[in-house]
């Protein structure tokens, strides 16, 4: 590393350039991947919230199963109550409408939940009554309300029990009701009153239970994959970021390949002075690396800064899958990029340095 840190001092200007440009790429994919971390909260975080070891969905005879078109029928919630090795099945019923207050209206998800289900997020909402509600934060926050207050939902009152946890479905906000007091409010909007899922805890044989009742049952990150807005969002988001980290190894990668080239004579002149490549290679590695560390951390700095600015006023999650596991995936990226220079280092030729070249 004598060498590297060496070059570093009197090169300082060229890499300082490339360290700017890795902390400008950083900023890049650290704020896209919070966006994506906050957006994508806000699309299922009320569904990871259900109690259940898998999420049933009624199975289209084609086509793969959606929480929008899923409807379980009495005969579908007795299977899958009556199946060995369930412990605990809640139906939920799942439905958007809006909720007004005075003059204040708002897109909310309305839950059918019972009380006494396991506690999480959203759970902990269940309101004891058919006339009361329990109101996510993002929806009290919208419709200016607390406990004890009315909200109107699909033209009937209803007082609100609890307020508390960020449950969002589908960019609204969660509103938790009884489970005929949720049947009641999908009915006059138009539906059926039956519930869209299944919460189902236990160990039975979930293919054979899914296909004897025309059901599917996924793990709650899988189910994710039912939800169209997700896929979509998540997919253009996701190849965005994957894109900048695609262009991070090749920045990386170029302008190491072109710092090795032009110093091809100082490798050879150092492998006539006895330098082994391993050692060459490392201190090549060595280099890229304190580049890349110094960039990386320079642009996660600015990336928490803005972040905690931005959580206010955008969906924005800062926690570590969205900062330190970007920056680890850059890190490892780089020093990939920096890799495709080193063939400069084990082909240069020590005779090159003793002018046999002339």
């Amino acid at each position: 590393m004598f060498v590297a840190l060496r070059e570093l001092r009197f090169a300082r200007g060229r890499f300082l350039l490339i360290g700017t440009v890795v902390a400008l790429i950083t900023v890049l994919v650290g704020f896209l991947a919070g966006l994506t971390g906050g957006l994508a909260a806000q699309n299922v975080s009320a569904v990871l919230a259900l109690p259940g070891d898998r999420l049933v969905l009624e199975q289209p005879a084609d086509g793969s199963a959606g929480f929008a078109e899923s409807r379980l029928d009495d005969g579908q919630v007795t299977a899958w109550r009556d199946a060995a090795g369930v412990d605990a099945v809640v139906p939920v019923g799942i439905a958007q409408a809006r909720a007004e207050v005075g003059g204040s209206t708002t897109g909310v998800a309305l839950f059918g939940l019972p009380a006494g289900a396991a506690p999480t997020t959203l759970t902990r909402l269940a309101p004891s009554s058919d006339d009361g509600v329990g109101l996510s934060a993002g929806a009290a926050s919208e419709l200016g309300v607390d406990v004890g207050d009315e909200v109107t939902v699909l033209g009937t009152a209803y007082r609100v029990e609890a307020v508390g946890g960020d449950a969002w479905y589908s960019h609204t906000p969660a509103v938790a009701m009884t489970p005929d007091a949720w049947a009641d409010a999908d009915r006059r909007a138009g539906g059926d009153g039956e519930p869209t899922v299944l919460a189902v805890t236990g160990h039975p044989d979930w293919d054979a239970v899914g296909a004897a009742s025309g059901t599917t049952a996924s793990t709650p990150l899988a189910s994710l994959a039912a939800l169209e807005t997700f896929r979509s969002e998540i997919g253009s988001l996701g190849l965005m970021v994957a894109m900048l980290f695609g262009i991070s190894a090749l920045v990386v990668g170029a302008f190491f390949t072109v710092w090795t080239m032009q110093r091809a004579n100082d490798i050879a002149v150092l492998k006539a002075l006895g330098a082994s490549t391993r050692t060459l290679v490392a201190d090549s590695l060595g280099q890229a690396l304190i580049v890349l560390v110094a960039g990386i951390g320079a642009g996660m700095l600015v990336v928490v800064a803005l972040g905690t600015l931005a959580q206010g006023a955008l969906p924005f999650l800062l926690d570590p899958l969205t900062t330190v596991v970007p920056a680890i995936a850059m890190t490892v990226l780089g020093l990939a990029g920096a890799a495709v220079a080193l063939r400069t280092v084990t082909a240069a030729d020590p005779l090159t340095a003793l002018g046999s070249n002339r």
